[in-house]
């Protein structure tokens, strides 16, 4: 299996995708009145699968901070005045079913499970924190699962925009996570995986322009 992190190639600056399978051409953005902020551990930076860095391409209001345990952040690093901060964690209590989004800021933590289990324990005190009931399967095939209900920093912020009724973003979110997972499968090599999450995915009838510029063979 090759790996797009461990063997150099020129990749493309946005999508972080080598330039073989950028997907940028079928990228599609979302506005909505929930505030986002995703706090993404500093070892997920470079990682061309996070999908924290997705969100941020998605929904250009989105801010990105970068965590590091030494540089001890604090609520005001994140805190916008008039919003009431939620952090997603398994833990947390029910969503409120009354809250409107245009008042609620959301944190997301954005890192592998271990990574974000320790983000969580450094922010537990700076607003309320919150379980998404989330149910299915995930569809973030390119990291492995290691226990059930499971699932990617966008999954979350989809299932949490769902309960807000932001379905036209929920939607647009599903379907961009569906070609990056697709595109970084194939640029992994791994064409019979990347030919089983297609015969899945709706991005056939969505994208099938991209997705056939996509498959043309170019000169390496």
């Amino acid at each position: 299996m090759r790996s797009v992190v461990r063997y150099s190639c020129e990749r493309c600056p946005r999508c972080q995708l080598p330039l073989r399978w950028c997907v940028c051409a079928a990228l599609r953005t979302v506005e909505t009145p929930l505030r986002v902020d995703v706090l993404m551990h500093h070892r997920e930076v470079y990682r061309p699968s996070s999908t924290g860095h997705l969100i941020e391409r998605i929904m250009p209001a989105t801010r990105r901070h970068l965590w590091r345990r030494e540089r001890q952040m604090t609520v005001d690093d994140l805190r916008v005045e008039g919003r009431e901060m939620w952090i997603l964690h398994p833990q947390g209590e029910p969503l409120p079913s009354a809250q409107a989004p245009a008042d609620v800021q959301v944190v997301l933590l954005d890192g592998s499970w271990r990574e974000a289990s320790a983000m969580a324990r450094e922010v537990a005190a700076w607003g309320r924190r919150v379980n998404l009931p989330m149910t299915g399967e995930s569809r973030f095939w390119l990291r492995e699962q290691t226990e059930p209900g499971r699932f990617s920093t966008v999954e979350a912020l989809m299932f949490l925009l769902g309960h807000f009724g932001l379905e036209a973003a929920r939607a647009t979110l599903a379907l961009q996570l569906e070609l990056h997972v697709y595109a970084s499968l194939r640029a992994r090599g791994q064409k019979d995986t990347a030919e089983r999450f297609l015969a899945g995915s709706p991005i056939g009838a969505a994208f099938p322009a991209e997705l056939a510029q996509l498959h043309e063979r170019r000169p390496r």
